[in-house]
């Protein structure tokens, strides 16, 4: 940060776009410093993971309200700089983190600085590594509202998660056992041993069919579904659900199509969901985040394998997750 002589004001280094575009049009540079409402948080930022959607809302693809210079980024964890005059429950020097900015007119995170209202941040848990957190809220919160909201899961039901061994796929696993339900998982063989540490049930081979696999398990058939991958077909997914089960998209495959058996979908009462996390009411968000600091204070959902680059590679990062090219998290750190 440095002092802007010329109108007496405040810059900052951040990553931003001037327009919706690729990679490549993310700009490093200055940007002044917020000046907070009274309803807002002043944070400084120490790290902000990169998300898919963080490319779709860059690309244009995702469309929402964005004032130009727009910083880009949702999720960030830092330590509290200033707090409005409205605020409560904060004081300078708390470590916080937020997860739904960015997005519908609200000003990315991926800057030294940030204004986050006060009804989007929340608490670091105590001894809980705060890199660790900020890499997992995005598919933590996904899982958490998914089960508790778009499904609102009952204890001894049955759930199929897929993709089981990715980033969103494992807060799924554990987030479930947690709530009482029987997993049935799909993934690489090798991961089943990781997967059953994190509570599944019953393990199944993604390359393999899946309606064999499960007719020769315990459970057979399942009131859930959701698919992490999107390379599951959904005529597939209908037929191991029991009446009245639920399906929840949380992905698309490239095809973009789906045929399945609309005749047994309606007279068997099944329901396909579809759910993006910037969508979600705020209610939704402070819920899922309460649900997730208890859980990462008891040690869960911390596993990630965390990639940190400095945030001047920011468009390396978007970069890298369009292509698919890097397993790790992303965080980008200042």
């Amino acid at each position: 940060m440095k002092s802007d002589f010329k109108n007496g004001g405040i810059i900052m280094q951040a990553a931003y776009i001037t327009k919706n575009g690729s990679a490549d049009d993310i700009i490093i540079g200055d940007l002044p410093k917020p000046i907070i409402s009274a309803n807002q948080v002043l944070i400084k930022v120490n790290a902000v993971a990169v998300n898919h959607v963080d490319t779709f809302v860059r690309s244009g693809a995702f469309q929402t309200d964005t004032d130009f210079p727009f910083v880009i980024g949702r999720d960030a964890v830092g330590q509290v700089e200033e707090v409005g005059k409205d605020v409560t429950g904060f004081s300078k020097g708390n470590w916080v983190w937020t997860n739904s900015m960015g997005y519908n007119g609200r000003q990315g995170v991926t800057s030294e600085f940030a204004a986050i209202p006060a009804d989007r941040l929340f608490h670091v848990p105590e001894n809980v590594e705060p890199t660790q957190l900020i890499a997992s809220v995005h598919s933590s919160a996904t899982a958490a509202i998914v089960l508790t909201s778009v499904f609102a899961v009952n204890s001894g039901s049955t759930i199929l998660i897929e993709g089981a061994a990715g980033h969103v796929g494992t807060k799924f696993v554990q987030m479930a056992h947690i709530l009482g339900l029987k997993v049935v998982t799909t993934s690489n063989p090798k991961d089943f041993d990781l997967l059953d540490r994190l509570g599944s049930d019953q393990r199944l081979d993604y390359q393999k069919s899946l309606k064999k696999q499960m007719s020769k398990g315990p459970i057979k058939k399942v009131d859930y579904v959701v698919d992490t991958s999107g390379k599951v077909s959904l005529q597939d997914n209908l037929q191991v659900l029991n009446v009245g089960g639920h399906v929840c998209l949380i992905t698309a495959p490239k095809s973009n199509t789906f045929k399945f058996d609309v005749r047994k979908f309606y007279t068997q009462s099944k329901t396909i969901n579809g759910f993006v996390i910037s969508h979600a009411p705020l209610e939704q968000i402070q819920e899922s985040a309460k649900f997730i600091n208890r859980l990462m204070a008891d040690g869960y959902l911390l596993e990630d394998q965390v990639l940190q680059k400095s945030y001047e590679e920011a468009g390396w990062a978007h970069l890298k997750l369009e292509t698919n090219s890097k397993k790790k998290k992303i965080l980008l750190t200042f």
